[in-house]
């Protein structure tokens, strides 16, 4: 090793170091929130165990259960976004919290299947509702440059929260399920106390408020920056369902959705059938969280001042693809094998899709368009159970893992034609980076210049310097 090539322990530390720095103090404390709140995911993962194993319910019950947890899930997607606008993230962060920690309490209590299914619904419904809040206060307090790092690191601790919470809910289930309705319950309302004593609200000011003594409109743009957006009228559903590149991108993910729903629906069910065990597709999906685990921050720092097309093209057809080799798989190596493709697509798909909803969703309203990207979620998790179960159950595991593959073509063909034409600029959409200065408290108090419009870009994404201002360097405190 030459004398000025850095120790590989020294390049280790150099790029964990580049991986978390630069982003604002309230992205930390949100961050943190998310962790918790995962942590502490056991009924969701369990309730249909708890239901046939615990309470003695059939299967049939179970998956009505279930299907109403998801119900709420899709009401909670649209409203929650419209609340998040109207009212603010924050109260809607702490509103959905606290209405999680008291249903699924009640819930550990139930013992009526008519009552467990009613209040089912309850805690689907809260336990989604603060979803795009989340995601559009993180859009608010992070500059553009770095959103695609940000929601990689986001995604990255919902995923450690689960599996580690997947492993602990196992064996405190050993003492009874109903102290994981109250473990939920309680750690819901540590992730409240965070929100609740660190996150100042983020919220832009509504679209028209009074321009400032500065000529500014009121959240730190110029007319100039903003053009004819910061006085247009607030946004509405009907907005984003009349947006059709954004409703384009929802439909898009909506089929990748329900690809990667299939894996924990329809494979467990294949490899059933092909003689494997419980244990065995335990083994397997565990593939999946340790990789994202070990491989999201490194594949974000490659991946995060890169355009979108390619990300998302090539994600797409290794979601498909990696499904479509369930069909080939005769061992648990194989199968691990298919979930590690896939894995990789989901890796750079979520940070990447993440940054592009951000990118074409007006400022004022970030919630609306995060619920409605939400939405599509949602409806998969529905859906997906009864496409794979109807599929294989008429035609076969094989004809189902094909039609992954198929389905993973077409979404790659649409990201492509859809974002060949993306502008780097859209209409309608105030410049961003004044936005998140005057969202956050540590940002400067000048309003940030937009770029000479003959200065030359790299890449479809926002600016790739990835150079921090003295305000975004403030080191994670949780």
């Amino acid at each position: 090793m030459s004398a000025s090539t850095p120790p590989p322990l020294s390049r280790l530390r150099h790029a964990a170091a580049a991986s978390v720095s630069g982003l604002p103090r309230q992205f930390w404390w949100l961050w943190t929130s998310t962790l918790i709140n995962r942590l502490g995911s056991f009924v969701a993962t369990f309730l249909a165990l708890y239901l046939t194993v615990d309470r003695g319910y059939s299967a049939s019950y179970a998956g009505l259960v279930g299907a109403l947890y998801g119900l709420g899930g899709v009401v909670a997607s649209v409203a929650g976004g419209v609340l998040a606008d109207r009212f603010g993230r924050r109260p809607t962060m702490l509103i959905a919290q606290l209405a999680t920690a008291v249903s699924v309490a009640l819930l550990g209590f139930m013992t009526d299947p008519v009552a467990i299914a009613a209040v089912a619904v309850l805690v689907g419904t809260a336990s989604n509702a603060s979803r795009p809040a989340v995601q559009a206060m993180m859009a608010d307090i992070v500059a553009p440059e770095d959103r695609v790092r940000a929601y990689s690191l986001n995604y990255w601790a919902i995923n450690l929260g689960f599996a580690v919470s997947s492993t602990a809910a196992g064996l405190i289930a050993e003492h009874g399920y109903l102290t994981l309705f109250l473990g939920e319950a309680a750690l819901v309302l540590a992730c409240a106390l965070v929100v609740f004593r660190k996150l100042p609200e983020s919220r832009p000011e509504a679209p028209g408020a009074a321009a400032g003594a500065d000529g500014t409109d009121g959240v730190g743009e110029t007319a100039d920056t903003a053009g004819p957006a910061t006085a247009a009228a607030p946004v509405s559903m009907l907005t984003v369902l009349r947006d059709g590149r954004f409703m384009t991108v929802v439909g898009l993910n909506l089929l990748l959705a329900l690809l990667y729903q299939q894996a924990y629906v329809s494979m467990p069910v294949s490899m059933g059938q092909d003689g494997f065990s419980s244990a065995d597709f335990g083994t397997v999906i565990a593939v999946n969280g340790v990789l994202i685990v070990l491989l999201q921050i490194p594949v974000t720092r490659f991946i995060e001042h890169r355009g979108p097309t390619g990300l998302l093209i090539g994600s797409a057809l290794l979601a498909g693809y990696g499904f479509g080799l369930t069909a080939l798989a005769g061992s648990v190596a194989m199968y691990a094998v298919a979930v590690a493709v896939w894995t990789l697509g989901e890796i750079i798909n979520s940070p990447t899709q993440m940054g592009l909803v951000v990118r074409l969703s007006p400022v004022h309203g970030r919630g609306r368009y995060q619920g409605m990207y939400a939405l599509s979620w949602s409806i998969a998790s529905l859906t997906a159970p009864l496409l794979g179960g109807t599929v294989i159950d008429h035609y076969g595991a094989d004809v189902l893992w094909a039609g992954c593959a198929a389905v993973g073509t077409v979404a790659a063909v649409g990201y492509g034609l859809l974002l060949r034409r993306l502008p780097e600029r859209l209409p309608g959409r105030a410049h961003p980076t004044a936005v998140v200065a005057a969202a956050r408290p540590d940002a400067p108090s000048e309003t940030a210049a937009e770029p000479p419009a003959s200065s030359p870009s790299p890449s479809a994404s926002p600016s790739p310097s990835g150079t921090a201002s003295p305000s975004d360097t403030a080191a994670p405190t949780a």
